[in-house]
């Protein structure tokens, strides 16, 4: 192992898995995937309280998740980048092949103990 790739690696759970790492969070990155929005509509879309939500927001922020601009007296959050969509879609991708297979293997188990 490279002590380049290890310093990414590092570096990406300190930054990104960190930030990923509480299920609200996941959540808010989803609602934001469907545009800007402020904290009061971010916590309306996953239904949670606004001061929860600002302070997951500020985390997102922190690693570089989430980026905010103000437009007057509001300040709108947007993703800072569509691929951690694409990353997050990935992960729940394997994670539902993941319990397919486990469904799959529990029906087998179940059927050779019928035997």
């Amino acid at each position: 192992m490279t002590d380049n790739l290890r310093e990414e690696v590092i570096r990406l759970h300190a930054q990104v898995c960190s930030g990923l790492a509480d299920s609200n969070r996941i959540l808010i990155i989803y609602s934001l995937a469907e545009g800007p929005r402020n904290v009061t509509e971010i916590s309306s879309a996953v239904e949670l309280p606004q001061p929860t939500v600002s302070r997951h927001l500020k985390i997102l922020r922190e690693r570089g998740i989430v980026r905010a601009e103000r437009e007057g007296q509001t300040i709108n959050y947007h993703l800072s980048d569509t691929r951690f969509i694409q990353a997050l879609d990935l992960l729940r991708a394997t994670l539902a092949d993941q319990l397919r297979e486990q469904v799959l293997l529990a029906r087998r188990a179940n059927e050779n103990i019928k035997l």
